[in-house]
């Protein structure tokens, strides 16, 4: 399991370097880059999360495909967490820092689920009334559950508005076993 406080304490750090360097975005990009180039290869990604290879050996590989690729800031945040021995917490850190980039736009995650994929006037419309009635600006991430029959799941932080068919169908049974 994950530690996200921890993941959050190096997002943090690094957003805060990011910041003061006037690279917010560039470094976040980065650091998604390379997340993506690790996760893309199943043989770098054994390499980068295994134990048991020396971790100079794996700052110096990972030195050595970054360099002047990255800037400097993400290649040394992800040399620290190979030093510190945290490499499993890299896509965590890179989510938490993007969580924080949004907060600091003022701006949240929605995530919307749907049986199918939604037409982008639904998209606005729906992520419009949500904006109205909490007063923040959301940026949607669409995911698609064939399982949820129909209907529309949306989440931000710890709320969730559940309009699934699944939910309905739940509630009808509740009904009906608490009247029997």
């Amino acid at each position: 399991m994950v530690n996200r406080t921890l993941a959050r304490r190096y997002a943090s750090a690094i957003y805060a370097l990011a910041s003061e360097a006037r690279g917010v975005e560039r470094i976040g990009d980065d650091l998604q880059c390379v997340v993506a180039a690790i996760e893309a290869n199943e043989q770098a990604r054994r390499f980068f999360l295994a134990p048991i290879i020396n971790r100079y050996e794996k700052e110096r590989v990972l030195a050595k495909v970054f360099e002047g690729r990255v800037d400097d800031i993400a290649l040394h945040a992800l040399l620290l967490l190979v030093r510190k021995h945290r490499e499993t917490l890299l896509q965590a850190v890179l989510e938490e820092y993007r969580s924080i980039e949004m907060s600091a736009r003022g701006v949240a995650t929605l995530r919307i689920t749907s049986a199918r994929p939604l037409s982008e006037k639904a998209v606005a419309g729906l992520v419009g009334r949500i904006e109205r009635v909490y007063g923040t600006r959301f940026e949607p991430q669409l995911v698609v559950d064939p399982t949820l029959i129909g209907g529309v799941r949306v989440t931000t932080g710890d709320r969730r508005i559940d309009g699934t068919i699944a939910r309905r169908l739940d509630e009808l049974a509740r009904a009906l076993a608490a009247t029997t």
